[in-house]
């Protein structure tokens, strides 16, 4: 029994089937536009509001406004009243997460990748690291969890207890890794991004429902808007190559290293969130956003105190950025072995 209702199994469609195709060909786009038009990028890049790049901030606002428009406050309660989800989150993302990703990265860069790398970059890609590990994701889970079938209700109240946390548990976790004494958190990042990707987009999403009145009438809107959230995506995906796509290119090999522990990290996260779901028995429409919150990254908090803390061309910046580059790919793999995988987590009734 649950007091909330499994929602309807819409198949993917044409867009949402072969999404990997068009985030692929995104993000050769992406990489072409920064190498022939690189004053359309800087300008892009230039549109910034406390290290928040607005273009993707609306690109990422119009991803996440669709399943706003599904999350129901009336069932809010019966969400609380299902408290697995939510702590297995909780748990990997604060006592698990940050440490393994500082662990895998000393493993990697203080010693199996030391004969290329020389020390003081490999501490600032350890550094950079340690910043991604520290910041689950805000924003981007509601696409992943939309893509699974999530629950948009339990989604939010899992991303909002999150970004609670965060505001307390962020600045001393780095600290404590990076072995300092003081950091200095870019507030206004977090506040704005908060603001920008969770309350305007709920906000909006509650007119929304309230406007259109019955379940009927959200449920055909619903459906219209979706693709919406597909095409943010490839957009986002576009620009973050753009803006990047002369590091790539002159830098590949030292790409790849990075991308090694971030790919180890996000897989070891994602089996551990999701095994535990599996052996307590959590429904699937749960389980699975509640497994990519932590397997996903706040790249917009990390990148921004990368900057703060060493520098915009420094190696702890480049480290978070290619968080943001593996992050899609790995995320829709993820998001494949979940829909795969639907049929070994218990099947709810409702009442």
């Amino acid at each position: 029994m649950t007091d909330i209702a499994e929602p309807q199994a819409n198949p993917l469609g044409p867009f949402e089937r072969w999404l990997t195709l068009w985030v692929g060909l995104a993000m050769v786009g992406g990489l072409t536009l920064g190498v022939l038009a690189p004053g359309l990028v800087a300008a892009v890049a230039a549109a910034e509001i406390a290290s928040i790049n607005l273009v993707v901030a609306v690109l990422i606002w119009a991803m996440v406004y669709p399943m706003m428009v599904n999350v129901d406050f009336a069932a809010v309660s019966g969400a609380l009243r299902q408290p697995k989800g939510l702590l297995i989150t909780l748990a990997v993302n604060w006592l698990v997460k940050p440490f393994t990703m500082a662990l895998l990265a000393v493993l990697f860069f203080d010693h199996l990748f030391a004969p290329w790398i020389g020390p003081e970059d490999a501490q600032q890609y350890i550094a950079g690291l340690i910043l991604l590990g520290a910041a689950p994701c805000t924003a981007m889970v509601f696409v992943w969890s939309q893509l699974t079938r999530g629950d948009a209700t339990y989604t939010l109240v899992q991303v909002s207890v999150n970004d609670i946390i965060m505001v307390i548990a962020f600045a001393p976790i780095v600290a404590l890794l990076l072995g300092v004494t003081e950091i200095a958190v870019p507030w206004q990042t977090l506040v704005l991004a908060t603001v920008l990707y969770v309350v305007l987009p709920l906000a909006a999403g509650l007119l929304t429902r309230r406007a259109l009145g019955g379940a009927a009438r959200i449920g055909a809107f619903s459906t219209r808007v979706k693709p919406w959230s597909m095409i943010g995506l490839v957009a986002t995906v576009a620009i973050l190559f753009g803006l990047q796509g002369q590091t790539i290119l002159a830098r590949p090999a030292i790409i790849a290293l990075i991308a090694v522990p971030i790919l180890i990290q996000s897989y070891l996260i994602f089996a551990l969130g999701y095994g535990a779901a599996w052996l307590m028995r959590v429904p699937h429409r749960i389980a699975a956003p509640c497994a990519m919150i932590g397997t996903s990254n706040f790249f917009e908090l990390a990148v921004a105190v990368a900057i703060s803390l060493f520098g915009l061309n420094s190696g702890a910046a480049l480290a978070t950025v290619v968080g943001v580059l593996v992050e899609v790919p790995v995320m829709l793999s993820l998001v494949a072995f979940a829909n795969r995988t639907r049929a070994r987590f218990p099947v709810e009734t409702t009442r």
